[in-house]
């Protein structure tokens, strides 16, 4: 049996050294009941094992037209930048090519593994003249796809081929395939791709109209009767040197080369898995939590792309951009929690170097006052099309730059990095809310009605509760940085006058939160966009009379009209009330993206294209079943599900800077240690039974029934436990019927 060691043997004898890490023994087979295994071979990317690197990104599947086995060659950061179109079609990611590895014979079988502890996919693929076992990997530390495959019996013969794809945009493509409107008729199409081959180099180069250079480039080695396909992805824009940095980068690579590579890319990712630890009674949720981590930190790193609908993994899709009603913002909520905020950083860099861009996106006559805004879709730099307002001819989508700023402000809560909330959560969510400010008008009780605006894929109201929530929140956070920050703005009287005069969000009695006012919601909709003041905002919560029936109400009637009920209508729906302290309604709402909507290799698709963030928000949906921070309070455990017995969780981290690590054993909590990273203000919710300090020197005051603070200083750490009781190790969390306690659940198994 194996053990998952939550907290050392130390702390079993009743002692604690903190600098000793925790987890399992051996994290390589606790990784490998977490993996994706195949028993037959995926068709196409929704099925397939995916890898990257934040950057380059590849999956391997079989592609039943050619029969051949196809090894994509993505790269998230190869963009059109049109200078006269700033809409999806001129601002959108593009596609780049795929290998086939075509075999001597016909395909009949195989199988495969991803192998989440490495980071790489194994596969052995059969045909009617041998076999071919094939590894591949995306390095972390270097911008290379590595293959190695190895033929036996008459497939020693197999060989390589290079697809290049269109440089258009994906939605025109697709457009054009399944001939829709999403057709653009004045759309030029970008110069064809070129391919050549040179001293043993591949390259393929996709220039495009406006300058900017997209170059793949490859090279085979051959090392003990392996073949090692390397291959090379770059960008550059508006120069045009992608080539030579392409080239450059695999004309002198060697074996012993992919061997370092391979060596430094184990390292990254053996540091990255036990930044934190969480083991559930229930493997298939926790298969998929940790899917999830390993999904973030392929799509997305510093210095690489942002994580958007797809990833490193582009395909056609009427969405080849970055979505801000939703998506982006969705895809960043796991990094909080899970304390992996260096996969948040690309987020706030985006906005930190592009605050030109989100001045230049607002029309002209707001651009004095210092408002910011962001479009509906953009590429990486964040510049899209004029944001509408107000009175314009567009519909007034305001809200997805304050909303973007409030995960910003989340990572600012979980690392109580001042400079991050100086340098761009301040300024950026100063000049989102700048943008409401000329559209709120005074009745004649001298409330403030927001003028009419566009709540996401709805429709338009005036008082739309999507952006009262936001504008609210907004200010209340620009008046709390202030403080931090010692800034006297000149707007915090505006600030203070909006939050007191505001008015309320519209509601009815039967149905509770509306669309906004004399808009009730009345048609299917997969947005959660007007109840944003429950989740994520917190505006209304379980500490307040008469919110936990208003947000049952409102979301009971927002599920009770089918037809547009997707993936992320059921996340939004588990965050909600795991945030209100309904567990087992919690995990119904996850099992039922589980049951519907899911695919195999934990991707999502909606009605034309990929969409990533459904599933990470899903990881999101067990961060608030284990731990929440909102509203300076740690609460542990605040919506465990009643089957889940046994839980475990160390290093996860909440608002203030606290990694927090806990153990429920037999449907009750038995430890809990808590380390300040920032030195802030802890107040602890538990329903641990009499709770004593068990390690460290810090003081416990008991404030209300279940309820404490502890006196720790920055650096510090306590364990609590109930009294009387000793110390413990807990083994694999374990409960859950024999159907869903089997490891490795996604892929495709028979």
């Amino acid at each position: 049996m194996r053990i998952c060691r939550i907290l050392t043997a130390a702390l079993a004898a009743c002692t604690f050294a903190p600098a000793v890490s925790a987890g399992p023994e051996d994290w390589s087979a606790f990784m490998a009941e977490q993996d994706m295994v195949w028993d037959r071979l995926p068709e196409g990317w929704h099925e397939a094992p995916f890898m990257g690197n934040g950057s380059l990104g590849t999956y391997i599947c079989l592609e039943p037209e050619t029969g051949c086995l196809r090894i994509e060659a993505g790269n998230s950061m190869a963009h059109d930048h049109r200078k006269d179109d700033l809409s999806i079609y001129g601002r959108g990611r593009l596609l780049t090519g795929h290998f086939l590895l075509e075999p001597e014979g016909k395909i009949l079988s195989g199988t495969m593994r991803l192998d989440l502890w490495n980071a790489e996919t194994r596969a052995e693929i059969v045909t009617d003249r041998g076999t071919i076992t094939l590894r591949a990997f995306v390095t972390s530390e270097a911008p290379y796809i590595v293959t190695e495959a190895e033929g036996s019996g008459r497939e020693k013969g197999f060989r390589w081929r290079f697809v290049p794809e269109s440089s258009d945009s994906p939605r025109q493509i697709q457009a054009i395939i399944r001939k829709n409107k999403q057709f653009k008729a004045d759309y030029k199409s970008n110069p064809p791709a070129v391919t050549d081959t040179a001293d043993g180099i591949g390259r393929c180069l996709q220039p495009l109209l406006d300058g900017g250079l997209t170059c793949t480039a490859w090279k085979e080695l051959e090392h003990d009767g392996r073949r090692i396909l390397i291959v090379s992805s770059a960008h550059t824009w508006p120069a045009e040197d992608a080539g030579e940095k392409a080239v450059r980068a695999v004309i002198g690579l060697s074996a012993a080369d992919v061997a370092i590579l391979e060596e430094e890319h184990r390292k990254w990712w053996h540091g990255y898995w036990p930044e934190s630890f969480v083991s559930l009674p229930d493997k298939k949720v926790e298969n998929f939590y940790w899917i999830q981590m390993y999904k973030m930190a392929s799509a997305t790193r510093v210095g690489g792309g942002l994580m958007d609908n797809s990833g490193p993994w582009q395909t056609l899709t009427s969405w080849p951009n970055a979505w801000w009603n939703l998506n982006v913002q969705l895809s960043y909520w796991p990094v909080c929690t899970s304390n992996r905020l260096e996969i948040g950083r690309p987020l706030a860099d985006a906005v930190h170097d592009n605050m030109a861009n989100l001045a230049a996106n607002v029309p002209e006559k707001y651009r004095e006052s210092g408002a910011l805004g962001l479009p509906v879709a953009t590429g990486f730099d964040l510049r899209g099309t004029e944001v509408g307002v107000p009175g314009g001819k567009k519909v007034a989508q305001m809200g997805c730059l304050p909303w973007l700023c409030h995960d910003l402000w989340m990572q600012y809560r979980y690392s109580m990095d001042e400079s991050l909330l100086r340098e761009t959560v301040y300024p950026a969510l100063r000049g989102a809310v700048n943008l409401y400010l000329p559209f709120l008008y005074e009745d004649a009780d001298g409330t403030l009605h927001l003028q009419e605006t566009y709540s996401p894929e709805y429709g338009s109201a005036e008082d739309c509760c999507f952006d009262l929530a936001l504008l609210r929140w907004g200010c209340q956070t620009l008046i709390e940085a202030c403080g931090i920050l010692g800034i006297d703005d000149e707007l915090i009287p505006r600030w203070k006058d909006v939050l007191e005069r505001l008015t309320d969000y519209p509601r009815n009695e039967d149905e509770g939160i509306m669309i906004g006012k004399d808009l009730p919601y009345a048609r299917t909709h997969r947005h959660f966009s007007h109840l944003l003041m429950f989740y994520p905002l917190h505006l209304l919560n379980a500490d307040m009379p008469g919110s936990r029936e208003l947000m049952e109400k409102s979301v009971r009637h927002w599920h009770s009209i089918p037809g547009n009920l997707l993936g992320y209508s059921m996340t939004g729906a588990s965050l909600m009330y795991a945030s209100f302290g309904y567990g087992d309604t919690a995990l119904d709402y996850l099992y039922r993206l589980f049951d519907t909507q899911l695919l195999p290799n934990t991707m999502y698709t909606e009605h034309s294209g990929p969409t990533i963030e459904t599933p990470l928000s899903g990881a999101q949906c067990v961060h608030e079943m284990l731990l929440q921070s909102w509203g300076g309070k740690i609460r542990v455990f605040p919506a465990v599900p009643s089957a889940w017995d046994n839980v475990a969780f160390e290093d996860l981290r909440t608002e203030g800077a606290f990694l927090v690590s806990a153990v429920r054993e037999g449907g009750k909590t038995v430890c809990i240690r808590i380390k300040s990273l920032a030195g802030e203000p802890c107040v602890l919710r538990t329903d641990m039974c009499s709770p004593e300090i068990r390690s460290g020197q810090a003081g416990m005051t008991a404030l209300g029934e279940g309820e404490y603070s502890i006196g720790l200083r920055k650096g510090e750490t306590v364990i609590l436990a109930p009294e009387g009781e000793p110390l413990r190790q807990i083994r694999p969390a374990e409960g859950m019927t024999a159907a869903r306690n089997d490891a490795n659940y996604f892929g495709l198994r028979e």
